[in-house]
């Protein structure tokens, strides 16, 4: 808990890859899904350092790559399909639910995650962990993703407190550079030891 420093008026949390160990089923999901749409797999090599990025982001790549355009809409609802699917593995990040949980009620907390509404909102509701936070933004609720501050500065206002007055934890460089660009602090959850 020494993490939270004195001044610090809320805390704001990613979710996949910080809060739950989600990353290893959108991988699988998206491998699915793209094999299905391009007819040939993509190796599982590919998704590593795109774990933050948000499913456009994703396909902007895929599209670059292929020379072509794909079916964004059919992609990303079978990913998350597959993806949901695989939730009865779906683990919590024992190290960062932790402190969500020592400082449930507090001080005020939010989610901020690239992922969808639906996706985000199944991850913490299988696990329990929706009702530690006041509000959970996603990539619904702003015009642009992480790496731009759009989603922090919407969560920080959410929860009444001025972003330099919040502390993020974040598992992405897209991540953390939104929350630099957001004029917050933010925890590099790779770092922390479970």
């Amino acid at each position: 808990m020494s993490l939270v420093r004195a001044g610090t008026q809320g805390l704001i949390f990613d979710c996949d890859g910080t809060l739950v160990d989600s990353l290893p089923l959108y991988r699988e999901g998206w491998l699915a899904a793209l094999e299905d749409a391009i007819g040939h797999g993509v190796p599982p090599e590919w998704f590593h350092g795109h774990g933050g990025m948000s499913e456009h982001m994703v396909l902007d790549i895929v599209e670059q790559r292929l020379g072509r355009v794909v079916d964004r809409d059919g992609i990303i609802s079978n990913a998350r399909t597959s993806m949901l699917r695989q939730l009865h593995v779906l683990r919590e990040i024992t190290v960062v639910t932790d402190i969500a949980r020592a400082y449930h009620g507090r001080l005020p907390m939010a989610v901020a995650s690239n992922g969808s509404r639906q996706v985000v909102s199944a991850c913490l509701g299988h696990l329990g962990l929706e009702t530690l936070f006041d509000v959970i933004i996603t990539i619904d609720d702003v015009n642009h993703p992480k790496p731009a501050p759009d989603m922090f500065l919407l969560a920080a206002r959410s929860i009444a407190c001025l972003p330099a007055t919040c502390l993020v934890f974040e598992d992405s460089p897209e991540g953390m550079q939104a929350a630099t660009r957001a004029g917050m602090a933010h925890v590099d959850v790779n770092t922390l030891q479970a």
